[in-house]
């Protein structure tokens, strides 16, 4: 029998150490935040989420399952906040490997004098992120660390996905001829927590791209079911993607510098600061190889969605040196872009 939980009220304004005790606080905060944010689940809390298997093997034959850690500062950023990247980098992950995003976990590290609305509002984010990307947010842990131990909250999050029979992605599969794209804008994720942090003075009206791609990722593999593989590029960017493809593949991929979709802002800050775009961290952009006589059904297909109107071919593999990534310059040069080596922007997410 089900009986049906009633929530508590948190009556402190910020987050105490009582608050991770194991006692009446933390039944309080996790009922006040995380029970009505979420939503109740059918019978009492226990330690553990229990998942029906039959719809999942109604969709697939395999299960996909990553996990991810989000320290991003600043905690809220314009197009996001650290509650929305948690559920969005999460599902990203899952769908780039073909499969359908189902479940997450959410674990969050509390530090001593995060206001409780803070915490409140990054819930709620990651509620209606959850809802936007079709899937549910079923267990989760919650610890509190003294002041000055980890700058507001740490998030870790976990996601559980099916993926159909019939997919194979693999970046293995490349092959030479095969064209490279990406579904918009890249680098705005990086350049608005730059921005954001205030430590420059940059005045701009970037937001993040934050989202949610599995819907994308859907639609262009129903248009374009051969798609080598997919990638999302977050940390280390576009560059880190590419090199990792080439290494893997044994080929070597060739960028055009005027195709790479780059908004005037983020070239440049990036002119200002000594920074490379191609290594700017995105939160809503994915690499797609596809085989080059499909690339006009992959490029519609994925502009009819609302997350790649700006998608764009940026280069294509071929049989040169294994590993190489190389950009074809405005002026017809040729520069190596390696892997990137240390850390442009830390905390990006």
């Amino acid at each position: 029998m089900s009986h049906k939980r009633t929530l508590t009220t948190v009556n402190a304004a910020f987050i105490t150490q009582a608050h991770g005790g194991g006692g009446k606080a933390m039944k309080d905060l996790i009922d006040d935040v995380f029970i009505r944010a979420f939503g109740a689940p059918e019978d009492t809390l226990e330690d553990q989420a229990r998942l029906a298997l039959e719809p999942l093997c109604r969709t697939g034959d395999r299960l996909a399952m990553t996990s991810d850690g989000f320290v991003v500062k600043p905690l809220f950023f314009p197009g996001g906040d650290i509650g929305s990247l948690a559920v969005c980098g999460t599902v990203n992950d899952l769908a780039v490997g073909g499969a359908l995003p189902r479940y997450l976990s959410c674990s969050v590290i509390l530090e001593e004098g995060l206001p409780v609305e803070d915490l409140r509002r990054i819930a709620r984010s990651m509620k209606e992120a959850a809802d936007r990307a079709g899937v549910a947010i079923v267990t989760g842990d919650t610890k509190v660390v003294e002041r000055g131990a980890c700058d507001g909250i740490f998030i870790t999050t976990t996601g559980v996905g099916v993926i159909p029979a019939e997919r194979r992605l693999s970046i293995e599969q490349i092959q030479a001829t095969d064209v490279v794209i990406v579904n918009g804008w890249l680098g705005d994720h990086g350049a608005a927590i730059l921005a954001a942090r205030g430590d420059l003075s940059l005045e701009t009206a970037l937001e993040s791209d934050c989202a949610a791609l599995n819907g994308l990722v859907e639609a262009l593999l129903e248009a374009v079911p051969n798609t080598r593989c997919l990638r999302d590029a977050t940390r280390g960017g576009v560059a880190t993607v590419l090199n990792e493809m080439a290494e893997a593949s044994q080929l070597s991929i060739e960028l055009q510098d005027a195709s790479l979709p780059l908004r005037r802002e983020v070239r440049g800050m990036c002119e200002i600061l000594g920074l490379d775009p191609l290594y700017l961290a995105n939160e809503g952009k994915l690499v797609a190889v596809v085989p080059a006589d499909r690339a006009d059904a992959a490029l519609a297909a994925l502009k009819r969605h609302p997350l790649g109107r700006d998608a764009s071919v940026i280069g294509h593999a071929y049989s040169g040196k294994p590993g190489r990534v190389t950009l074809r310059t405005l002026f017809g040069g040729q520069r190596i872009v390696d892997m990137l080596v240390g850390e442009q922007l830390p905390r990006i997410c």
